[in-house]
């Protein structure tokens, strides 16, 4: 199906061509036919064409700019007795805006005038615009006139290769309730496919697909391009300039960062349109060309978006093309100047690969939403990494935990959570990935740069376990061997043993064999039952014990029972 809008300057006869053309009354409120003014958005159909007929007054802009957004191309209407008009110039200065390239002009009655005048002075004034090649055609809707060859032009046209698999993302244009079936909304669906029963969001609320219908055929799915109703259950009421999306595909955006034409930068305040969406925005300039646009409310943007910039005061509309939907924040001093400098070489073109390298770590997930999938294998869980910043920060792990060694010669090891705020990273699965590909060891979460040198004790100790694993040599017996709270820490670090409670160590494995002891044991247990079983005193089976619960090695059943969990 191709999707066509209407454009064009208000009484030069669009809605009384698509009458002719398809049969259909494209004027949906009787306030319209009773004044012969289009107002608002109409919806019309013949064959594989689906029409959506806008209005051409100055006053309704706002519902031609929600008619035309989503639309992949557009029949241009002049009329041949009337010529050119301010209109016209507007709706063509948006569509150029928006780089709709695909479509017809007609000049319409031709049965009162003649149509070449106008055709000549139309051709003019599209050349250097994005419809500069469109097909042209005369017509009459009263007499038919050139109505076959319109047809015909029409059919020619491509529409947009289908994406099924496409992330959904539909552009409300119409909302309105069907008694037993509640909230219906409709749209032009550019790509993707809307099933019953799909899960999506409506305006951030959840809802629930409960029906389909296209040009008023009941569906099961329906494959973009297309023009769809969707019945929806659950969430809240949905309006126009609201979009139906995939969840978890798509980031609503507060504030991107943009590339704008014409000359000299648009005012502080202008209007924001995309597909049917008309939001308040603020602009803040960067560079020449680039501006930072902030919206009265998040939307769902992706790199590459094409928007218009409207001022409401001068009518004026610029080109806005997203770079960037999550922006840096811009706090320091020269910050937006450097911003700018980095604006420059974005294209806006999606760029999974570039995108990597500009912000060196992301989610794999948070890439595709952006518009930008990365095909790098993740570093850890959902996460890809730029290989050059990975072996950056694979190098700066290194150099932070041997520095930590030397100003800590009896207690080298560093903590990875200190690692991971001291990289700024935003995930500690990061940091044992970084450590994964070096030298570095980690020990119940501190990692150390190399085996440190331990004190003779710790010798003594593994060769007393070795006979007896549960036994905790007391202050007395670890004094002996010369070994203060220090040196045990050392030990610790780098795997050589494991501290229970002040004073109380066991051999590295202590936990788990004493698990493997325990799950022997008739379920429950007591705390006497596991002493006896491991052959140890309480002073060392009560913080065991302790141990073991924390690790969910073992359960609680009272406050003297416990067990094995399943």
């Amino acid at each position: 199906m191709l999707v066509i809008a209407t454009a064009g300057h208000v009484d030069h006869g669009k809605s009384a061509l698509l009458r002719a053309l398809t049969g259909m009354e494209p004027d949906r409120w009787e306030e319209e036919r009773r004044r012969g003014l289009t107002i608002d958005l109409g919806f019309v159909w013949t064959g594989a064409l689906a029409f959506v007929d806008v209005p051409g007054h100055e006053r309704f802009i706002a519902n031609m700019l929600a008619g035309v957004g989503p639309a992949p191309a557009v029949l241009f209407v002049v009329a041949a007795d009337a010529g050119w008009a301010v209109q016209s110039q507007e709706h063509l200065e948006i569509i150029d805006a928006l780089g709709i390239s695909c479509g017809v002009l007609a000049v319409t009655r031709a049965d009162l005038a003649d149509p070449a005048p106008a055709m000549a002075d139309c051709r003019e004034r599209l050349a250097g615009t994005s419809l500069a090649d469109v097909p042209m055609v005369a017509v009459s809707a009263v007499t038919g006139h050139g109505l076959p060859e319109l047809r015909g032009l029409l059919a020619s046209l491509p529409p947009p290769e289908p994406a099924p698999d496409a992330d959904v993302r539909l552009w409300i244009d119409r909302v309105f309730t069907v008694e037993g079936r509640g909230t219906v909304v409709t749209g032009t669906l550019g790509a993707g496919t809307i099933r019953v029963g799909d899960r999506l969001l409506a305006g951030g609320h959840d809802v629930r697909v409960r029906g389909l219908h296209s040009l008023k055929q009941a569906r099961a799915e329906v494959g973009g391009p297309a023009r769809v109703a969707v019945n929806l259950r659950g969430g809240g009421r949905p309006r126009r300039g609201d979009a139906l999306v995939t969840p978890g595909r798509w980031l609503g955006v507060p504030a991107a960062d943009v590339r704008f034409s014409g000359e000299g930068h648009p005012p502080e305040h202008v209007i924001w349109h995309i597909g049917t969406a008309a939001e308040p925005a603020r602009v803040r300039p960067l560079g020449d060309d680039t501006a930072r646009v902030t919206l009265a409310r998040g939307l769902p943007l992706r790199i590459g978006d094409r928007a218009l910039l409207r001022d409401p005061g001068s009518r004026r509309v610029r080109r806005a093309v997203v770079l960037d939907v999550r922006p840096p924040e811009l706090r320091r001093r020269g910050a937006a100047k450097a911003r700018a400098a980095e604006l420059r070489d974005m294209s806006g073109s999606p760029d999974g690969a570039a995108e990597l390298r500009r912000r060196g770590l992301a989610r794999r997930d948070e890439l595709a939403a952006m518009g930008a999938p990365a095909t790098a294998a993740p570093v850890a869980g959902e996460w890809v990494a730029d290989p050059a910043h990975w072996a950056a920060l694979r190098a700066r792990l290194v150099e932070l935990v041997t520095a930590h060694a030397v100003r800590n010669p009896a207690d080298p090891g560093m903590a990875a959570e200190t690692a991971r705020q001291a990289l700024g990273l935003p995930d500690r699965a990061l940091v044992d990935a970084l450590a994964a590909g070096t030298a570095l060891r980690q020990v119940r979460g501190r990692l150390t740069a190399a085996a440190p040198a331990l004190a003779p004790g710790i010798g003594e100790l593994r060769r007393g376990w070795a006979a007896d694993p549960f036994a905790a040599p007391d202050a007395e017996r670890l004094a002996e061997l010369g070994l203060d709270a220090r040196s045990l820490a050392a030990a610790e670090a780098a795997g050589e043993l494991l501290r229970l409670a002040p004073g109380v160590v066991l051999p590295p494995g202590a936990v788990e064999a004493a698990a493997g002891v325990l799950a022997r044991l008739p379920q429950p247990f007591t705390a006497a039952d596991a002493r006896v079983a491991l052959g140890t005193s309480r002073r060392v089976v009560i913080p065991l014990l302790e141990h073991l619960d924390r690790r969910g090695l073992t359960q609680r059943k009272d406050k003297l029972l416990r067990e094995i969990p399943p």
